[in-house]
């Protein structure tokens, strides 16, 4: 039984109060158990963050960048190591797990430009022998709260920007899949960031809601589902943090009948039921535009029936189990809904068992059409292989479908038409957007993030959003007195005289 424990005061330390049973989705076996921790451990790691946060502040950010160099080399020399236990406990394929940490990677690689990333700017005579400039300053003690689906590459949305910065930083992992956590504490502490810079606390609610209460936290950062992002951004702002906290989606792809259907058909098979639907990024709704609807479902279900569902670490899955058995219960529980609710299930992926793994938790994937918007499998996200499709009359049906709904997080739009995609990216109250590219995850030197309940604060996370989250800006205005006096003024400065 492997036990998981937090990272404080640069080493991994075991937990002295509950624990919390980490499963392997293929089987359904318990492989270990994680410490739970809360305020007590919460308040350790501050305390040590505060004291290490001064000097690590003042480390110039050219030192800072080349411990972030010398990280990117360690994960990349260990990609096979953290995609193994990813799958391991979140039970994505490999090569689904390989790329998340090539995605958080390219973070990692941003980061090292962090010389030239917090340059400021400066102007010489604003005013009479009056020289004025910029800077950005860390924030100082900050906190990740980081979901299930992406153990590694969420972290690093957060973890390299932060540091590189001159924050010191404290993540809170999924209870579900922290193994992948203590990796990158072993890995930052290799390329050299000093003791208590970064430090990992093990829990659930109750460590969450220790960070949100800590007046030594200046900041947090979160993804997670949308009720639970509201719940945090409105704590942490009543108390003072400056917080981003990333929602739950519900991506609509729209394809238009003039789309290629085969490289279309393509696309929603990965997006839609890639990592079993388990991102934040999946398509979960296509919309067919005009006569496209007939088109696609008969390209589309046969390919949803020849899904390969299997352990992730089978070479030749194309999609492994759900996290949990309480979150395959959901999903097949939508599954259900969808049925009563009059959707059409042209593909249902329930009941599914594979042969020496009938304690996993697996469902097939599932394909509904003629689905409409008060059906709770449009409404509500699902987060699992279930994939709705809706039909409209035109593009600015689709449109207007999209708007009205209350998440902002992705779309995408398939066509050979030019003129209809300039138009859909401009009315599109969405807050990433895909052309022919379905699923629109910025590269990391942009900025990720959502519109509307997909998203609560004014910053998007990594990239220039997140320089500017973590970090405060400053102003310096400045004259040196010479030896002529003008006396006391009394008016307000202006500039240029």
């Amino acid at each position: 039984m492997n036990h998981i424990g937090h990272y404080l005061g640069g080493k991994v330390v075991p937990g002295t109060g509950k624990t919390s049973p980490v499963f392997n989705p293929a089987t359904g076996e318990i492989t270990g158990q994680v410490a739970m921790g809360g305020a007590a451990e919460v308040d350790v790691a501050v305390v040590a963050a505060n004291a290490a946060w001064p000097a690590w502040a003042s480390t110039p950010p050219l030192r800072r960048a080349r411990v972030m160099f010398k990280f990117k080399e360690l994960m990349e020399r260990n990609t096979k190591r953290m995609a193994a236990a990813i799958t391991a406990e979140h039970g994505k394929t490999l090569a689904d797990a390989e790329g998340e940490v090539q995605r958080g990677i390219e973070v990692i690689e941003f980061a090292c430009g962090i010389p030239h990333l917090l340059k400021g700017e400066y102007t010489e005579a604003v005013a009479t022998g009056i020289d004025s400039w910029s800077m950005r300053q860390p924030l100082g003690v900050v906190a990740g709260i980081t979901p299930f689906n992406f153990p590694a590459m969420v972290p690093l949305w957060m973890i390299p920007v932060a540091l590189a910065t001159g924050n010191c930083f404290i993540l809170k992992p999924s209870e579900k899949d922290p193994s992948a956590s203590l990796i990158l504490a072993e890995m930052l502490a290799e390329a050299g960031l000093p003791a208590n810079v970064f430090q990992v606390v093990q829990g659930g609610r109750e460590a969450v809601e220790a960070i949100i209460a800590h007046p030594d936290i200046a900041g947090i950062s979160f993804v997670g589902s949308t009720p639970i992002a509201e719940s945090v951004y409105r704590g942490g702002t009543h108390v003072g943090k400056r917080v981003q906290a990333l929602g739950g989606a519900k991506n609509h792809l729209v394809v238009m009948p003039d789309a290629d259907l085969d490289q279309t058909v393509d696309a929603l098979m990965g997006a839609a039921y890639g990592s079993a639907g388990e991102r934040c990024m999946a398509v979960s709704v296509a919309v067919a535009v005009g006569d496209a609807g007939d088109r696609l479902i008969a390209k589309l279900a046969p390919r949803v029936r020849a899904l390969k569902v299997g352990p992730g670490n089978d070479p030749d899955s194309e999609m492994g189990p759900l996290v949990t058995s309480e979150h395959k219960a959901k999903v097949s529980g939508y599954v259900d809904a969808g049925v009563r609710e009059g959707a059409k299930l042209v593909v249902d992926g329930r009941g599914l068992t594979l042969q020496g793994y009938e304690g996993g938790y697996f469902v097939g994937g599932s394909l509904f059409d003629d689905v409409t918007p008060d059906m709770s499998i449009y409404k509500d996200e699902i987060f699992g292989p279930v994939l709705s499709v809706v039909r409209k009359n035109s593009l600015g049906d689709a449109i207007d479908l999209i708007n009205a709904g209350k998440f902002g997080n992705g779309t995408a739009i398939f066509t050979a038409d030019g003129g209809a995609a300039r138009g859909f990216a401009a009315s599109v109250k969405i807050g990433m957007v895909g052309i022919n590219v379905p699923i629109p995850v910025p590269a990391a030197f942009h900025s990720f993030g959502g519109w509307k309940g997909s998203l609560f604060g004014d910053h998007h996370i990594h990239g220039p959003e997140g320089i500017r989250f973590y970090t405060r800006y400053k102003a310096i205005t400045q004259r040196w007195p010479n030896s002529i006096r003008a006396g006391a003024e009394f008016t307000m400065p202006q500039i240029g005289r």
